[in-house]
């Protein structure tokens, strides 16, 4: 047995006692729940649960990537990770469960037998040996850190080095002049990208678009955001977003007069969910759209105040989600998804003024970081969007929220790819920082601890992407889309946020100046646990919920 197939057998060893006591955890948490009806009375263990659940689905996804490499690779790379990986997280449930016997239902004994066993213990103690994560960060180093893993897919393959030189000679130039200067993503680049097809990618041909799929999607997002996430990777989230509803639930003409425009980057999206006071909560919204007309032009008369809309100034279109339906208790039935359609704006506040009266002003708020397409607050006032702009048109009515999370589906496994895509952008500055940065005498990448740390960081990153590929491709085939995307947008953005943050104290006092790029990646970092489903939502409302629903 070569060294590779011993650190494979131990990572399998580890994955399946994890995968049968997960199972046992959460039939007990079924029963306490009432099959998730109660998760609210459980808050805490739920949410641990949907984590190490995620992590759980992580190492399988990791492991399986090991097992599919060509034996004459001898010791893989990844072979090692998906020990390291898989020991991390087992050390972790072991503790955790020890400490929290009641909560997940085990006992002692079943303790000693799962997580306790010798070989169980072997497997752990050969996963977590700093040697092991050494030789990682070694490897890691002489490759400086960059992803050249096989896709399995030649259209994948050909799409990562395109993206990635596009990135290279586009992107990366401007992006610290973007962020220094909270600037707006330069039309010029939004026209190359439309070009190149970066906007249509999960659009099928029919409607303009490329029809390549969701994991060239993926990829693009993943390497577009390696040059910056605000700027760039961030471009192609929201007409996703927009696109899936169209073809989940839009009228074949409202497809045909769209879709092709935004699959060419003509018509640039922005979505508008969030409001002041509600958040998560999207089956409270309050923004009204009540039926009315212009002219004689029969529509809606749009009236409240949203937030966080990201790129709503420079946008054409506006995905609003709005109640059409004010009775009391309809909750998420009485929302509506429209289209808006506007005029472009540059600056920081803009003013919209319709011939009737109807208004739509917009200021946008200043962050940390994630600039380049500015967040801006808006409020509507009286303003009149066509009938036919209601997606789905009268059958769309009141069917908004479910055409919304559908789209929201996208938007979190494109979190997904963004996040891998910045992790991996701070995890290539830090090697090259640690390979050239010398103290006492030589680079600070001679030393062990910038070794393990460095191995760390990339075994950490290999799970995320792989969690967030494996989700891609089982999201083109199955019509339950929530949970895999979820996974995949909690995971990398704690990734991305804990990576970034260990790669500036690598780099030392020069990671906490400006022109340093890890500065700008630890700021980028701080919102992905928050968009598109803030962090415990996500884990409770939509994977714990998930995991906690009875067994078919």
């Amino acid at each position: 047995m070569t060294t590779a197939q011993a650190e494979l057998a131990h990572a399998h060893i580890l994955v399946d006692v994890f995968e049968q006591a997960m199972e046992h955890a959460l039939v007990q948490a079924r029963q306490r729940t009432r099959q998730g009806r109660d998760i609210d009375t459980a808050q805490v263990h739920c949410e641990r649960l949907a984590y190490r659940a995620t992590e759980l689905r992580a190492a399988q996804e990791l492991l399986q990537y090991a097992e599919l490499q060509p034996p004459q690779q001898g010791d893989s790379i990844t072979a090692r990770m998906a020990l390291a990986f898989t020991a991390g997280i087992m050390q972790t449930f072991a503790a955790e469960a020890d400490a929290h016997l009641d909560e997940y239902g085990f006992d002692e004994k079943y303790l000693v037998k799962t997580v306790g066993a010798p070989g169980v213990r072997a497997a752990v103690r050969a996963g977590a040996a700093e040697s092991l994560l050494c030789e990682i960060g070694r490897e890691v180093l002489e490759t400086n850190g960059i992803s050249t893993i096989s896709l399995g897919d030649d259209m994948a393959e050909m799409t990562r080095q395109s993206v990635r030189d596009f990135t290279r000679q586009e992107i990366e130039p401007l992006a610290e002049w973007i962020h220094r200067n909270d600037a707006l993503v330069p039309d010029e680049l939004i026209s190359r990208m439309g070009e190149l097809g970066f906007f249509a990618m999960s659009i099928p041909e029919a409607y303009g678009g490329t029809g390549m799929g969701l994991l060239v999607m993926i990829i693009t997002t993943e390497e577009l955001s390696r040059g910056s996430l605000g700027a760039a990777g961030s471009l192609i989230t929201r007409p996703e977003i927009v696109a899936r509803a169209l073809l989940d639930g839009g009228t074949e003409a409202q497809k045909k007069r769209w879709l092709p425009h935004i699959a060419s980057g003509e018509l640039m999206v922005a979505v508008s969910v969030t409001e002041p006071d509600i958040g998560s909560d999207v089956a409270s919204l309050a923004c009204r759209a009540e039926a009315g007309e212009v002219d004689g032009q029969a529509g809606y008369f749009i009236q409240g105040a949203k937030a966080w809309c990201t790129f709503a100034g420079r946008s054409d279109i506006i995905g609003l989600l709005a109640r059409t339906d004010s009775t009391p208790g309809q909750g998420a039935r009485g929302l509506s998804l429209f289209i808006v359609e506007k005029e472009r704006c540059y600056g920081h506040e803009f003013l919209i003024e319709q011939p009737h009266g109807g208004s739509m002003r917009g200021k946008a708020d200043a962050t940390l970081g994630y600039r380049g397409m500015h967040s801006f607050s808006i409020n509507y006032d009286n303003f009149f969007v066509p009938a036919e702009n209601l997606i789905g048109e009268e059958t769309g009515r009141n069917r908004g929220f479910y055409l919304q999370m559908s789209g929201f589906a996208n938007g979190r496994l494109q979190t997904g790819g963004r996040a891998v895509g910045l992790a991996q952008a701070a995890l290539e500055k830090t090697v090259a920082y640690a390979k050239n940065r010398r103290q006492f005498g030589r680079p600070i990448s001679e030393y062990q601890l910038t070794q393990h740390k460095i191995g760390l960081m990339a075994t950490h990153l290999a799970a995320a992407r792989h969690l967030t590929y494996g989700a891609a491709r089982r999201m083109e085939h199955q019509q339950d889309k929530g949970m895999d995307a979820a996974m995949s947008k909690l995971l990398a953005s704690d990734v991305a946020l804990w990576l970034t943050q260990e790669g500036q104290l690598i780099h030392g006092g020069w990671g906490y100046a400006e022109e340093t790029p890890i500065a700008r990646y630890v700021v980028d970092a701080l919102v992905l646990p928050i968009f598109e489903g803030v962090k415990p939502v996500l884990e409770l409302k939509v994977i714990a919920r998930n995991l906690l629903q009875p067994v078919a």
